[in-house]
């Protein structure tokens, strides 16, 4: 049968879906369109729209403004904006110590949020405990008469997002950990297994929480620089995460800082996370871990009381880090790098400080302009709500290979 005239046609669903995310991308960079506007900019027919907004404005996407006087004849031009009061996402982290929850609004605002101290180290029962939390924030979504749209999962460590297996985590001591699948299995137990449930690496999340929950333009490239216990960075080109062949783009906190070094948790000599990570800082400030743990209610205490020794401790990681963020704008040249995680909340300008005098000392050497530097808008909540933009970000960005 000769076929060479046989029209094709595509999946409407993908179709319309990738229509809807359009005018929701549209509305989210320039609110305020009209439907008619939508039409011009998007290219889609009038009818197209009309029916389009109908639905989003019914399933709680989008709210119409007052209509706009214009002078003219002919019916009066009516506003669309982002609404999602009736919508929520879901973000958690892993941490090597804790689980921190949230639940967010389409536009990033944190509605609820909840942490723990993790209470095992075994995977089984740290993603139990991961789905305990999940399971009473979503519960509080759905009493509040929203819908949750998905479920993102920060983890420390390299991650294959497509299987949502964490591949290898030195802080934790895991390997080929199907945490997705876990989740996935624990929470239609509970009758959430429609959820969609997205994991990723940590810094790779959070620095999706800036690009979507941040201001209009996005800067791009933009790299976030996770400090915590480990050390990461998410890197963004445009609305595109960059994670590399296996998952493992971006682990600064095992380049090198200085060659046969401090040991670092990878076993390997001279790593920046041993130089810039909180255990490092904790030892620095001659505080002990507790078994396993960091004693962080110790290191907060010493800090509210100006202890001379741990800001000390601070400044000097501080300047390493200055060292890094050099060798990340010289690699990446990025127009923005973002500095978030728990040692940029409980540092302060005691950590961050340092680390941009010494990226200015190089930048003065060089002659040229050091990129924008900034701290993040979520603190030691970035990773999580990032894993709550995950979810958004996969249902707008319908093209993207996700887990």
């Amino acid at each position: 049968m000769n076929t060479s005239h046989t029209p094709v046609t595509g999946d409407q669903r993908l179709v319309k879906h990738i229509n809807r995310v359009a005018l929701l991308r549209l509305l989210r960079d320039v609110p305020g369109l009209s439907r008619a506007e939508l039409s011009d900019r998007s290219g889609l027919t009038r009818s197209t729209i009309s029916l389009l907004t109908k639905e989003l404005i019914d399933e709680g996407w989008l709210i119409e403004d007052d209509a706009v006087v214009t002078g003219q004849l002919g019916r009066r031009p009516v506003p669309l904006r982002l609404d999602g009061r009736k919508l929520a996402l879901i973000g958690a982290e892993l941490t090597p110590d804790a689980l921190r929850v949230v639940t967010t609004s389409i536009h990033g605002d944190v509605l609820e949020s909840r942490s723990a101290e993790l209470r095992h180290i075994e995977p089984e029962a740290a993603c139990h405990q991961l789905v305990e939390m999940v399971t009473v924030l979503a519960q509080h979504v759905t009493q509040a008469g929203q819908q949750v749209l998905g479920i993102g999962v920060a983890l420390p460590g390299a991650v294959d997002a497509a299987r949502g297996q964490l591949r290898v985590a030195p802080n934790i001591g895991w390997r080929d950990v199907p945490v997705g699948e876990r989740l996935r299995a624990e929470l239609a137990a509970v009758n959430l297994g429609d959820l969609p449930v997205l994991c990723q690496n940590e810094a790779d999340l959070a620095a999706i929480g800036e690009v979507e929950f941040g201001p209009r333009p996005v800067d791009s490239p933009l790299i976030y620089i996770s400090c915590g216990v480990g050390l990461g960075s998410g890197i963004v080109l445009g609305h595109t995460l960059f994670t590399g062949a296996t998952g493992a783009a971006g682990e600064i906190g095992h380049t090198t800082l200085q060659v046969g070094g401090r040991v670092c948790s990878c076993g390997r000599r001279g790593c920046a996370e041993a130089y810039v990570g909180l255990r490092a800082i904790a030892e620095a400030a001659g505080l002990r871990p507790k078994g396993s743990s960091l004693d962080h209610a110790g290191l907060r205490a010493r800090i509210s009381t100006g202890d001379a020794q741990v800001s000390a401790a601070f400044r000097e990681a501080g300047e390493h880090l200055g060292v890094l963020l050099q060798n990340v704008w010289t690699t990446f040249d990025p127009r923005a790098i973002v500095l978030g995680g728990e040692v940029v909340s409980l540092g302060g300008s005691a950590f961050v400080e340092p680390a941009l005098a010494t990226l200015a000392r190089f930048a003065q050497a060089a002659g040229v302009a050091a990129p924008q530097v900034r701290v993040g808008r979520f603190n030691e909540l970035a990773a999580a709500v990032g894993g709550a933009a995950y979810a958004l970000h996969a249902l707008m960005n319908p093209y993207q290979t996700r887990g």
